[in-house]
């Protein structure tokens, strides 16, 4: 067993204490570099109200995402997720949240609502889900009709889907 003088115990509290310092510091950094990078918009960037091109091309993005989801191509959907949720979020990561058991279909897409102030928009999505794997209870309910609920963020001029 080898114990540790008085005098490295002291160097070693300094070094600890010196670490936590540029721990900090560097997470500052890496904070502050974030928001100047996204979400970082101008007020005169972010639309005042949502006009129909903008809302257009945010139902292009949903669909798209959606299109997606029904040929559970979920990597393609992760490239819909916002920037920032990239960069914290691997695209391994986000395929763990997905099951190939349900088969989903986009019957419609609502905007219900922008908020300026955070340029995002709520939008309600309507499928039809229906379980693909027939030794399950719900197989035997068939398609069910169901309404999601999704945030969509308007970031450099691109609406990204907002994950929970």
């Amino acid at each position: 067993m080898r114990f540790v003088s008085v005098k490295n115990a002291k160097k070693m509290k300094q070094l600890c204490r010196y670490l936590r310092v540029c721990s900090s510091f560097l997470c500052l950094l890496l904070a502050l570099s974030g928001c100047s990078q996204d979400g970082g918009d101008s007020p005169a960037e972010v639309p005042a109200n949502l006009t129909r091109p903008l809302e257009e091309a945010l139902v292009e993005r949903v669909k798209g995402k959606w299109r997606a989801m029904e040929v559970q191509d979920y990597g393609a959907v992760y490239e819909y997720t916002t920037p920032n949720y990239r960069r914290v979020f691997s695209k391994s990561m986000y395929l763990n949240k997905f099951g190939y058991d349900v088969h989903w279909e986009l019957t419609g897409v609502d905007v219900l609502y922008y908020d300026a102030r955070a340029a995002v928009a709520s939008v309600a999505v309507r499928v039809m889900s229906e379980s693909t794997k027939q030794t399950t209870l719900a197989s035997n309910i068939g398609p069910m009709a169901d309404t999601v609920h999704e945030k969509w963020d308007y970031i450099d001029g691109e609406w990204w889907n907002s994950v929970k």
